[in-house]
């Protein structure tokens, strides 16, 4: 599942990112893509239960790749496909 929210304008990628996560089915991640890393987003997945990796593409956007904690498959895919992009510099 991607939710590429580089267009959009605040609070809106937080809050479609919230919605997609609580809908995120067992054994699925999901990959989010942003123009910035989204601080407010982090502490709020990770209180739902949630792991992530962030990344970076070729055009300087942010990918995220959220998984349920304690769930393999899931991690193991958002590794996976964050393994393509390079870590993310502060």
């Amino acid at each position: 599942m991607t939710l590429d929210v580089s267009e959009l304008e605040a609070p809106e990628p937080l809050v479609r990112a919230l919605e997609a996560l609580e809908r995120l089915p067992p054994g699925r991640c999901m990959e989010m893509v942003h123009r910035m890393r989204p601080e407010l987003l982090y502490p709020r997945a990770e209180a739902l239960g949630f792991g992530s990796c962030t990344r970076a593409d070729d055009a300087g956007r942010c990918r995220i790749y959220f998984w349920r904690r304690g769930d393999a498959a899931a991690e193991e895919a958002a590794r996976e496909l964050a393994a393509r992009f390079a870590q993310w510099k502060e």
